[in-house]
């Protein structure tokens, strides 16, 4: 698929960047690029392939769920506006 000089002059405008009028070409040129290599992208056989989050296998580092710091529920509600029985107090929103 080729973009023409007008095609880019829209994603430019699409995208809110300026380009210059000499410089459409050149972008017209990237994107048509951009699209041809997408392009070689859909014949790769990809059947059987598992997706992954990472290209090196790897777990993330787990910690132990645990309570490491409670009790503190007067140093959390001190700089409140409203507090009211151990719970920030908010204004209604919804009736």
């Amino acid at each position: 698929m080729s973009i023409d000089i007008d095609t880019a002059r829209k994603v430019a405008k699409l995208a809110r960047i300026r380009v210059e009028e000499a410089a459409l070409p050149a972008l017209a040129g990237e994107l048509s690029g951009i699209l041809a290599f997408m392009e070689q992208l859909t014949e790769v056989d990809v059947t059987g392939v598992e997706p992954m989050t990472s290209v090196t296998p790897m777990r993330l580092a787990r910690r132990a769920d645990v309570v490491t710091d409670g009790g503190i529920e007067a140093q959390i509600l001190k700089n409140a506006p409203d507090a009211r029985e151990g719970f920030f107090a908010v204004p209604k929103v919804v009736e």
